[in-house]
């Protein structure tokens, strides 16, 4: 088993230093080949979300394609990719930082009825208003991941 540091998906998916970039792709190539056993974190995750949106300034649309991109190489190991997966789909629907979108799907996750913060606007997210919307957003993310994906090559990522 190999661990992932955020440096490697960087130079993968940037491509600005050819060496360290050839070196991150023959990683994947092997790991997506079944010769390799990979693993990442989800601080990984958004280590890089915060670099794509502070040092790069992408937009949120192409930080969500970047980030799908990586939480579909199922051929690294990640715990909590389903629920980083369910935050990002609340990170595309509602105006909230990709942090309060993992909290809210975390929470969500959990079954807890109550969400206590200061923050208006992640609190009317999850207000009791919106419960027929959050039951069907867990349905709609239950029949997801019944359907059976199929597993992301290599190509398709960069």
């Amino acid at each position: 088993m190999v661990f992932v540091d955020t440096n490697y998906f960087l130079r993968f998916l940037i491509d600005d230093d050819p060496q360290q970039a050839e070196e991150a792709k023959k990683l994947f190539l092997d790991a997506a080949r079944g010769n390799l056993d990979l693993v990442t974190s989800t601080i990984v995750v958004f280590e890089i979300y915060w670099v794509f949106k502070s040092y790069y300034q992408k937009t949120k649309d192409e930080i969500i394609k970047i980030l799908q991109k990586v939480l579909t190489m199922n051929f690294v190991s990640l715990d909590e990719r389903d629920l980083l997966l369910q935050a990002l789909d609340l990170f595309k629907a509602e105006n909230l930082s990709l942090e309060d979108c993992y909290n809210l799907s975390f929470a969500l996750n959990k079954k807890t009825k109550t969400f206590k913060t200061f923050d208006v606007k992640l609190a009317g997210v999850f207000s009791s208003e919106q419960e027929t919307q959050w039951e069907e957003f867990e349905m709609s993310r239950s029949k997801k991941k019944t359907k059976k994906e199929k597993p992301n090559k290599l190509k398709d990522v960069n």
